[in-house]
């Protein structure tokens, strides 16, 4: 049976500090098909794109609800990369339950502020906090340490956003 409903359009980031390592958050609860898994509950910051956002402009904004970053400039992009949500039995009136998936484009940026400037707890733009905690990480680290619906997609990112790392 094939999965007739659309994927997501949505953008991820990998902010890039100035050692070549990127700014992953640890999940601290699932959101209906975007599960956590004990252990894997790490990734880079991403998110949906609004109706006629442009797909930078979307970027920033989610790196700043995520993470209360500003400070970053861009560095280039990925082309479109897919990966399907797990099977899903909760409420069908979940925002998420009408896709099968996400449709990303993944944006490098290079942090360019200070580490203080980095807050995944204060709530933005009326959004949750997705992260409790965040770090530095080796960009070819990350897919090891996300659910692995989405390790092809980090794979593919740390492979065309390796030249960045250093």
């Amino acid at each position: 049976m094939t999965n007739e409903k659309p994927y997501r359009p949505n953008v991820g980031i990998a902010l890039f500090n100035a050692d070549g390592r990127v700014l992953i958050g640890h999940r601290f609860k699932g959101d209906g098909p975007e599960i956590i898994l004990p252990g894997l509950d790490w990734q880079m910051p991403q998110g949906g794109v609004d109706e006629g956002e442009v797909l930078r402009d979307a970027a920033m904004r989610e790196l700043w609800e995520e993470t209360s970053v500003k400070s970053a400039t861009y560095l280039g992009e990925t082309d479109w990369l897919t990966y399907e949500f797990p099977p899903y039995d909760g409420p069908q009136t979940h925002r998420l339950a009408k896709f099968r998936g996400q449709r990303q484009k993944w944006f490098a940026l290079r942090f360019t502020g200070k580490d203080d400037e980095i807050d995944p707890l204060t709530p933005r733009n009326g959004q949750p906090a997705e992260f409790d905690a965040w770090r530095w990480e080796r960009l070819d680290r990350v897919a090891d340490l996300v659910v692995p619906f989405r390790r092809e997609v980090y794979r593919a990112v740390a492979q065309q956003f390796a030249p960045l790392a250093g």
